[in-house]
């Protein structure tokens, strides 16, 4: 069984990956972590840390499919997650593959980004990883209308690639539990197949 965890940044991922790892005891892989061993082991690699998602995605997304290909191969449970698993990437595994990946995309709301922006999102980044103290020059209200930008671009992704997305619009504690229900669900098909 293989774990997708994906969507924009901040929105959780990485605090999602460390408790199905305490629940299931399966270990996850943060993408961020390949990006930065690629790219420091070779600056020539095709991309640097501060590219888009898509272009950083298309480079890392071949080495991400052959490690989930190999997990499922070997019957081994992997979390994976990062923003640079696209919603269309997920259309490229054959039917045996595919049905052992449980494949979460989480959204923000537009009004959940305008309510929680300070007091939820920016206070909880560094709860898992440490993403260093935000610029001097970090604007607050530029950085919220980019991220209901970016959180309406994935949410488009989502829709064309016909992938089920996890909206949190009003209390997060309470709407991500819809969540892990679902990813319940779906390893207990998986494990009775």
């Amino acid at each position: 069984m293989i774990i997708l965890i994906s969507g924009n940044g901040q929105s959780g991922k990485t605090f999602m990956a460390q408790h199905l790892l305490e629940k299931y005891k399966v270990p996850y892989l943060s993408i961020d972590h390949l990006k930065m061993g690629i790219y420091r082991s070779d600056k020539n690699c095709g991309f640097t840390p501060l590219d888009s998602s898509e272009l950083i995605g298309d480079k890392l997304w071949p080495i991400i499919r052959e490690i989930i290909k190999t997990n499922i191969e070997n019957n081994q449970n992997l979390i994976i997650e990062g923003c640079y698993i696209l919603p269309h990437y997920i259309k490229e595994f054959e039917k045996f593959y595919a049905e052992k990946i449980i494949s979460v995309f989480l959204v923000f709301s537009t009004q959940y980004i305008k309510a929680n922006f300070e007091s939820k999102i920016l206070k909880h980044r560094n709860v898992i990883e440490d993403r260093g103290e935000l610029d001097a020059d970090f604007n607050i209200t530029e950085n919220i209308t980019e991220n209901i930008k970016e959180h309406n671009q994935y949410r488009r992704r989502c829709i064309e690639a016909g992938y089920k997305y996890f909206e949190i619009d009003k209390n997060y504690e309470e709407e991500i539990t819809k969540v892990y229900d679902y990813i319940e669900t779906q390893k207990r098909i998986i494990e009775s197949k």
